[in-house]
Parts: C-alpha cells; structure tokens; sequence
C-alpha cells in the first residue's frame, strides 16, 4: 500500500520507537514539526489529518508514539510515565533534525491533550525549539482529577486510587500490573468516562490502539504541571482551548498561556471535537498553518479552510 510518509525508527533511552515522517523533501529543507498523542494514544489515532494539512503547508512532521505504546517497542505496555514521554520527546527532536530534508534549526513541537502538556514542558527546557502548538493541553493532573471527580464521584475515584496503588506496587515487585479502560461509558469503570467520550475516542482508534493502561497512572497524573515552567518558554506557543472541555480543564490551560505569553484560540466545544470529522478541526487546522507561517517564515501560501478540504 502506498503511504505519503516515511517510516522511521529512532532510539530512545536504548528502546526502538517509531516515527512517521511527512512532507520532508530531499530537495529542500522543511522545518520540521515533532508531534506525538495525548493520554495512552497512537499515531495512527488521528494524528495523520493533522500532520498532512500541516505538511501541505510546507513542512515537515515527525510524528511518533511512545515507547510502550503502537508500533513502538518498549516494556511494560500501555504504561503511561510523564517522565519517559518528555524522554521521548527529547529523543524525537534529535532523530527528526537528522532526517534528509528537514532544516534543524527550525524544530517545532506539537502536541494534543497530554501531549500538549509535553510539549510545553519540553521547551521549557531547551532554546532551540521554535514554535510550540499545545492543542487541547492538559497541563494540571489535580485540576484534570477534580474535573473527573465532579462527573464519577468521590467512590469511583477512591477505586481508582487503590487499583492504583495495587498497581504501582505490583510493578515494583516485578509482577504483572492492573490494566484498566482508558474510555469507557458513564458508569463504567475506566479513565474517561464522560458522555459521549468512548464513541469519540473509537472513532479515532486506529489499528495499533488499545483500549488499557496501566491503572497506576492516577499516582503520577496527580502530581503533574505542565504549567510550572510556561515562563521559561523563549518559543513562540500558539494554545487551543475548547472552552467546554472535560477531560483538560480549559482553565488551567488558559493560565499556562497567560504565562508562556502565547497566542490563544477559543473553541465552543468539547475535548475531541478539535479531531478531523468534527465541526472545529478546520478552524484549528487553518490557525495552526497560519501561526507556522507567521513564525517560521514559510514560502508556500497558506491554504484557506476551502481550498485545503
């Protein structure tokens, strides 16, 4: 079957993860866009839409998985660490810098719900990145934990919390860890269980997706902010919100641009509506294209919203 991309394979911390390359021409060297998904998701789970509408604009997309998670290696599977995918990636932005056809001075980091709080939280780090997209970023796990406990109840969450604990301790003993849905149906027990969220999540899933992860993630998702460090960032950052989100509370999000002094974009939905085949995707897509044009100073015209469909 003939693919519009490259299929690329790049070490991280001794583990083979694997990439897919859109857009790089030998012939020309691209920026180069480095995007991975949020929470216990795969490349092949709606990333692509994304990265072909941004390739079309004049870039270059590395987009891969983590290690533990798709066609990537890695062991224990579906285990989510916050530590291990910014490893990730770090390692990703060296492995598409060295790809033919990308200019590596011009690495732009791209990320969607968790991912977007990676994103933000590399380039805190680092002075060579520059642009930042953070899409429907989750940038504060206790914010993220009191939103869930809002819609499951404190009952469902003290569960969870002991699965948890059950299973980060089963880890460290070298035993086999507690999986637990990563979407489910209100009433079920799994990590997002928000109306409407399992359909959405599915109809994204792609063929190396699994509806698991490790139950243990609640542990380390607590103590997470993405946002402790924004003011760091030297990068232009471009954040959308959707103002009606229930998975990344928009107003945590909100206060991450506030101080990474980002450009920010508004949507009146809800956390996956920002996806291909959803009413606010073109409108992301079109101010995402428009930002890289404005920061990287691209040659190729930006495509309108009509002539890109």
């Amino acid at each position: 079957m003939t693919t519009d991309y490259r299929e690329i394979s790049f070490d991280s911390h001794g583990t083979r993860c694997d990439a897919w390359l859109f857009g790089a021409d030998d012939a020309d060297r691209r920026p180069v866009v480095v995007m991975a998904h949020g929470f216990g998701g795969t490349k092949d789970s709606g990333l692509a839409p994304f990265a072909r509408r941004l390739a079309a604009a004049g870039v270059a997309v590395f987009a891969f998985d983590y290690r533990g998670f798709g066609a990537s290696d890695g062991e224990p599977r579906q285990r989510v660490s916050m530590t291990a995918q910014v490893q990730d990636y770090h390692a990703a932005i060296v492995a598409a810098a060295r790809q033919p056809g990308v200019d590596p001075k011009r690495v732009v980091l791209w990320g969607i719900s968790q991912s977007g709080g990676h994103a933000l939280t590399v380039a805190a780090d680092r002075s060579d990145i520059h642009g930042v997209i953070a899409v429907v970023p989750l940038v504060d796990g206790l914010a993220a934990g009191r939103t869930a406990l809002t819609q499951i109840g404190a009952t469902a969450m003290a569960r969870s919390a002991v699965t948890g604990v059950r299973s980060a301790l089963a880890g460290r003993l070298g035993r086999t860890a507690t999986m637990m849905p990563l979407v489910g149906r209100p009433g079920e027990h799994a990590a997002l269980t928000a109306d409407g969220y399992y359909e959405s999540y599915l109809a994204l899933a792609g063929p190396t997706w699994r509806n698991e992860v490790d139950a243990a993630v609640g542990l380390e998702l607590g103590g997470y902010r993405a946002d402790r460090k924004a003011d760091r960032i030297t990068a232009p950052v471009l954040v959308q919100i959707a103002d009606f989100d229930r998975a990344a509370p928009p107003h945590s999000a909100a206060k991450a641009a506030f101080k990474a002094k980002a450009e920010v974009r508004h949507y009146p939905c809800d956390h996956f509506d920002l996806f291909s085949g959803n009413p606010y995707f073109e409108a992301a897509v079109d101010h995402q294209v428009r930002f890289l044009r404005r920061h990287l100073r691209l040659d190729t015209a930006v495509p309108t919203i009509e002539e890109s469909v």
